[in-house]
């Protein structure tokens, strides 16, 4: 009997504990929640590109026109036009029009929307990490205690 009331009381504790646990996770995905996944998915489809991060290098150097952001990828205009598009889009670049020039600037708001929602994950998954190590610890103390007995 009294084996049975200690395995009922470890899956009880055990329960208790993983929903404790699953209100902890629920916690840090509601902070994860503020950012805007239509503007995420646009930022990291955008970023998903090898030709618009180059774009994206060029820019961070500074206003470039669309000719000079052309050149060096080989492309045709319209070609790169349309990975502006997805960029503007985005909200990555800001077009500005003097005439038939189009100048680009890199705009840093989305990329920075991105790296706080990865540094959320980030943290997450450090403090997930560090309690699978203390927990892991703590198996290994209790053995080395049954092992000197």
């Amino acid at each position: 009997m009294s084996g049975r009331w200690f395995d009922r009381r470890a899956q009880s504790e055990n329960f208790q504990k993983s929903a404790c646990q699953a209100n902890r996770s629920a916690l840090i995905l509601n902070r994860m929640v503020k950012y805007s996944s239509r503007n995420l998915n646009r930022t990291f489809a955008a970023l998903a590109d090898p030709t618009r991060r180059r774009i994206l290098e060029h820019l961070a150097g500074g206003d470039r026109c669309v000719t000079d952001l052309a050149r060096p990828h080989r492309m045709s205009l319209p070609a790169v036009s349309k990975h502006l598009r997805v960029l503007e889009k985005a909200g990555l670049v800001r077009r500005k029009r003097d005439g038939r020039v189009h100048c680009l600037k890199l705009e840093a708001k989305p990329m920075q929307q991105a790296q706080a929602w990865i540094e959320e994950y980030r943290k997450f998954w450090e403090e997930s990490f560090d309690r699978l190590d203390a927990y892991l610890q703590e198996l290994q103390n209790k053995e080395k205690q049954y092992e000197h007995k």
